[in-house]
């Protein structure tokens, strides 16, 4: 059984719940429709231009947007990755919205032959690699990883999907989804298109597990940023087998990176986003967000803390926490003098 090691830090803590707080901002806006329908477009030619452009397609994103307005018929095998990527990812949007997606491995191989399609043997396009790998340093071309025996991927993909549906309601989803991606992209089940996969396999578990604002950014786009520090994060060093006997493979450092990328680009979005017809209710303030960052690099916050941060009086600093509180971002420990606020912990086996 599947048993990945991390920690819950007070930084993946505080970055899990100002995700929380981004989506519940987006998803309190209420968009035109032709709004939300050009942004969904513009993610999926991002997303598409990133996660290519992750694995060395040469294409600028100025080509992309091109390739992907008109379709040309004679095509090379670039633009046939830019096109099977995006046709990918617009079915997978609309197959969450209209009945959910189950994760298992018929998904993961048919998302895998249609993003491979044309660009692999037919024998390789979703199917299990049937041949030992090899990891290079694309700088030295030195093999920097071996990924488990090709006999053992099928068994590995199967625990690594028991292990998703038996912690979903008990482990945070950020954490999950998290785990899943790290986890697919070690065992490197294919030939070729491991990480195109395992990052529309992400997104699908992001928005399954109630995300609904994923079908509008794309997270790839952090990586993209990059390309060399998510792979450092992303991938490990050394022989799968002897780092699973010497249990050295840690998810926390990951993780940590992994919702470090998913803020940078909530972010990016609340920014382009039109900032119409907002809910009081969910908005947050300035001084809300004192709260927060102050939680982010401390374990606790009490009301002494907050009033050398803000000047607000006593009965207005007791509103901007039960503000918080019923959010379900923080919750309130102690009592009296000893009250203090802490962020409100998710879900979580380690």
């Amino acid at each position: 059984m599947f048993s990945p090691k991390y920690t819950i830090t007070d930084k993946l803590l505080a970055n899990i719940k100002r995700i929380n707080v981004l989506v519940m901002e987006l998803n309190s806006c209420s968009f035109p429709e032709i709004v939300l329908m050009e942004f969904e477009k513009e993610a999926r030619m991002l997303s598409t231009f990133t996660s290519t452009s992750i694995e060395g397609n040469p294409l600028p994103f100025t080509e992309v947007k091109k390739v992907l307005k008109s379709h040309p018929k004679n095509i090379r095998d670039t633009e046939k990755e830019i096109l099977n990527y995006n046709q990918v990812l617009g079915k997978l949007n609309r197959q969450l919205v209209q009945k959910g997606i189950t994760l298992n491995t018929q998904l993961i191989l048919r998302i895998h032959s249609q993003v491979t399609k044309g660009l692999l043997p037919d024998f390789q396009t979703g199917q299990w690699r049937k041949e030992p790998v090899q990891l290079l340093n694309p700088r030295t071309q030195q093999p920097i990883f071996l990924p488990p025996n090709w006999q053992e991927v099928p068994k590995l993909i199967d625990n690594l999907i028991s292990f998703v549906d038996s912690k979903c309601g008990e482990v945070d989803p950020l954490i999950l989804a998290g785990i899943f991606h790290k986890q697919f992209v070690i065992i490197h089940p294919f030939m070729d298109g491991n990480g195109r996969t395992t990052r529309l396999l992400t997104k699908v578990l992001l928005a399954d597990m109630g995300l609904n604002t994923f079908n509008l950014f794309s997270f790839e786009n952090y990586y993209n940023q990059n390309v060399s520090k998510y792979i450092q994060k992303v991938g490990e060093v050394g022989d799968y087998e002897e780092l699973m006997k010497q249990k050295k493979i840690d998810f926390t450092q990951w993780l940590e990176y992994f919702t470090d990328g998913i803020i940078d680009e909530l972010l990016r979005v609340e920014k382009l986003l039109p900032q119409s017809a907002p809910t009081p209710a969910s908005q947050l303030k300035p001084h809300h967000e004192v709260i927060l960052n102050y939680l982010g690099t401390h374990k606790f916050i009490t009301d002494k803390d907050y009033s050398k941060l803000v000047k607000r009086a006593k009965a207005t600093r007791a509103l901007d926490f039960n503000f918080l509180i019923d959010l379900e971002t923080i919750e309130r420990k102690g009592k009296g003098k000893n009250t203090y606020y802490t962020f409100k912990s998710p879900p979580h086996t380690t």
